[in-house]
């Protein structure tokens, strides 16, 4: 155990990469007159699209209201280059996955002059492992697990602001690691084993057809630390397989979501500023919030969830009952950091009518 600790605390720091500025495997349809028009509509669109993805992943979600000021932007003026992974067309459509380019500088410059804080830094690579789970809890390996598979790989893995290798379940992750780990009980050695290394987070998606839902929980440890993500899709007319696509892009959006908010100070951030908060001794600031649940089941995720970000700390809880509770801790920072190092835990930290509220956010 203490060697593994050791391991963990001597691993890489974030690196500044131009990699970031390039929206890679990105896909592009567009139906035109003819094939030629076709193209270049699609590639018209699709660099506009990609150039407010690229934004999207540089800021904070705390500063997207901020974007809206660059919503007039032509992506032309910040274009660096085209490239292809993949095409086809007929005599009215042009089908493609690209990866456009961005220039560095331009697109800081922008942000820099309209005051927005953006994050440019990668984090340190993690391995993520989709695993689809049948009704009664042992691993599929049949159409639904390659579908699942492959949402993960149609992502941007090089260029996201927190890269990642795929990797397939290994022998040793049995249904009961998938239960532990969905229960946040502790599969972090286990994979740590398997996979050698610490920073693995295990994407395991249960469909269930009868409810129409596609539930997925995000377990393990990546460039912040250790957390656990429970979130459920609707599977629309029997397509599990897009509900699987918008899946993987959400849990990527957490994975770079939890790593902007470990970055971004809130003097480079129009970061939540709440209006109650104490102020602080020791180790961390003072935060008093009400809770709020709508199951006791509920109230204990996300009291799990508080407990394994890092660096709260002091919890107490004064007063609980089947629908809220009232509870004060210590954090870093105060209430500001608080509500930004929640983003992409699960849940959300809100000013309220007299008291600084604690809910879900999904």
């Amino acid at each position: 155990m203490a060697a593994m600790a050791i391991v963990w605390a001597a691993a890489s720091a974030a690196s500044a990469s131009d990699d970031v500025f390039t929206v890679g495997n990105y896909p592009v349809d567009a139906e035109a007159a003819n094939a030629v028009a076709a193209k270049k509509q699609a590639m018209s669109d699709g660099q506009q699209a990609a150039f407010h993805s690229l934004l999207k992943r540089l800021v904070p979600v705390t500063d997207f209201d901020r974007l809206k000021r660059l919503s007039g932007l032509r992506s032309s003026g910040f274009l660096e280059g085209v490239s292809v992974r993949s095409e086809r067309n007929s005599s009215t459509r042009y089908i493609a996955s690209l990866d456009f380019s961005f220039r560095p500088d331009s697109v800081r410059s922008v942000l820099q002059q309209e005051g927005i804080a953006f994050v440019e830094d990668q984090a340190r690579e993690i391995i993520v492992v989709p695993v689809v789970r049948t009704a009664d809890g042992s691993i599929d390996t049949g159409p639904a697990a390659r579908a699942w598979t492959n949402a993960w790989r149609g992502l941007d893995l090089e260029h996201s602001l927190t890269p990642f290798a795929l990797q397939t379940v290994k022998g040793e992750i049995h249904p009961d690691t998938l239960k532990m780990a969905t229960e946040g009980r502790g599969a972090e050695r286990t994979l740590a084993g398997e996979y050698g290394s610490p920073y693995v987070v295990l994407a395991i998606a249960d469909p269930d057809p009868a409810t129409g839902r596609l539930n997925v929980t995000m377990s393990g440890i990546d460039a912040v630390g250790s957390f656990n993500l429970k979130r459920s899709y609707r599977i629309f007319d029997g397509d599990t397989a897009y509900s699987m696509e918008l899946a993987a892009v959400v849990g990527l959006g957490v994975l770079e979501g939890r790593w902007k908010a470990t970055k971004v100070s809130p003097a480079s951030s129009s970061a939540y500023a709440p209006a109650y908060s104490s102020t602080g001794s020791g180790g961390g600031v003072a935060v008093a919030m009400r809770a709020q649940y709508q199951s006791l089941a509920e109230w204990s995720q996300m009291r799990r969830q508080l407990l394994s970000l890092p660096g709260v700390e002091d919890v107490r809880i004064e007063v609980e009952s089947a629908r809220g509770a009232d509870l004060t801790l210590r954090f870093p920072g105060g209430a500001r950091e608080l509500a930004t190092a929640l983003y992409g835990s699960g849940l959300a930290l809100e000013n309220g009518a007299d008291r600084l509220i604690l809910r879900s956010s999904y």
